[in-house]
């Protein structure tokens, strides 16, 4: 299940969200770096970038569009913007429609991206040398049909537990690495007065990150759940995929939500997270650099840990893919030579360097050679151990093109105490029949 279409818009920047960094230089490209990628794109010419209007995407998009500007002669490049969340979401699918694309469009990596119809809509880019600087991890997220259509804009995410560093140490409290562990800090943080989870309903698509973040626990205990699930032979009602449910049913059971879960808005549980009045946030890290202007010491003060399983020993995190940028099939000619300078130039450390220097990084690159800057928030470099030590598993929507439109509104009513969380698995598992009837795979 993807967060894109419902993420606040003021905040989106790549959710769609993976995961590993390693070396690699600008000159693998074949090109110099001034360059930045093929050289037979013709001289003169304009392309535009199509982008949501968000500050977290349009900014380091025009950062980056400005820098390739002033060192690639013969190519000039032009930010458009689009609205956000769902409207966004058509206008990408309209445009693709009726051939009216602009040159080079952002969108999701994923399950949003298979929706797409990549094979008819977007130019293939598995053979191009500019591949080469990619991370394989990304590669994954934006292939269909064997062929890779995009290349990585933003950076990585994590899903779990944003908590308060200080209302830990006060309290003597340990990051927990197991679920038992999370609960019975819970019940600490709560007889001290503190609200131990806090839960901000009123934007619906918050109350997924319980079921969402559970998977790199569900992954651990069966290896190859996304196949069998993709294949209509694992389900969420079954173990061990219906326990990101019940944690979801467990917390509000032991009473240990915000009293107004039910209304809070996503700022509104940030600002308690910051002030110490609700001690830990199921969050994706992308939320960072919204919190971070909250107080003095909220960058410093908030940490990240992956959210807890059963066991110990395969702790570790659910992460998120950033978006991609893509060369519709209707950029053809020498706009698309141009197109493919650009994003040859993108799928440089240098183009990740100037994203960096237009907004702060909420996690890491997927860029080879890409590094991130001194000083980050403390959530970010927590974040950024897991993908380090390759201790951390791909979230579902990038293991398997099903997903289910209504997931938010049925852990909305599991978190609420409204319904079960067997009752919200099985209807979930009956939401996601129609999607994947409609993509046409077999078992269904």
């Amino acid at each position: 299940m993807s967060f894109r279409k419902r993420v606040p818009v003021a905040l989106a920047a790549g959710l769609a969200g993976v995961l590993a960094l390693s070396a690699c230089t600008a000159g693998s490209l074949g090109t110099s770096s001034s360059s930045g990628g093929p050289a037979s794109a013709a001289a003169n010419v304009t392309i535009t970038l199509l982008t949501d209007n968000s500050d977290q995407t349009a900014k380091p998009a025009q950062a980056m569009i400005d820098a390739f500007n002033a060192t690639n002669a013969g190519v000039t490049v032009k930010l458009e913007t689009r609205a956000q969340g769902t409207d966004g979401d058509n206008v990408v699918k309209t445009k693709l429609a009726t051939g009216d694309m602009a040159d080079v469009f952002q969108y999701n990596s994923g399950s949003l991206f298979q929706a797409l119809d990549p094979a008819k809509n977007i130019v293939p880019l598995t053979d191009e040398a500019l591949m080469g600087n990619v991370q394989d991890a990304f590669k994954s997220s934006v292939t269909a049909g064997g062929q890779v259509y995009g290349v990585p804009f933003g950076q990585a995410m994590g899903g779990g537990i944003l908590y308060n560093k200080k209302v830990f140490a006060d309290l003597g409290l340990q990051v927990p690495k197991t679920w038992a562990e999370f609960m019975a800090n819970n019940a600490k943080i709560k007889a001290a007065g503190i609200d131990p989870v806090i839960q901000t309903y009123g934007e619906t698509w918050t109350s997924q990150l319980f079921v969402l973040a559970d998977f790199h626990n569900v992954t651990a205990a069966q290896p190859d759940w996304a196949e069998k699930y993709t294949a209509n032979q694992a389900k969420y009602v079954d173990e061990p995929a219906i326990k990101g449910f019940q944690r979801l049913e467990e917390v509000k059971k032991a009473g240990y939500l915000n009293k107004d879960f039910a209304s809070a808005k996503l700022t509104q549980g940030l600002q308690k997270l910051v002030k110490g009045t609700g001690a830990q946030y199921p969050m994706l890290t992308f939320a960072v650099s919204a919190y971070t202007g909250m107080s003095d010491d909220a960058a410093a003060n908030i940490g990240f840990f992956a959210q807890p399983g059963d066991d110990a020993a395969s702790y570790g995190l659910t992460a998120w893919s950033p978006g991609a940028l893509y060369i519709p099939t209707t950029t053809t000619g020498d706009k698309l030579a141009a197109a493919k300078k650009f994003l040859a130039w993108v799928a440089t450390p240098e183009a990740c360097d100037a994203q960096s220097k237009a907004i702060t990084p909420t996690g890491p690159y997927m860029i080879k050679g890409a590094t991130l800057p001194d000083g980050l928030p403390t959530a970010v470099t927590d974040l950024k151990a897991f993908i380090d030590d390759g201790n951390n598993s791909p979230a579902l929507e990038f293991l398997s093109p099903i997903k289910g439109p209504n997931l938010e509104k049925i852990t909305v009513e599991v978190g609420s105490g409204i319904t079960s969380a067997a009752d919200g698995a099985k209807r979930y598992d009956e939401d996601v029949k129609k999607q994947a009837q409609q993509l046409g795979l077999e078992g269904w």
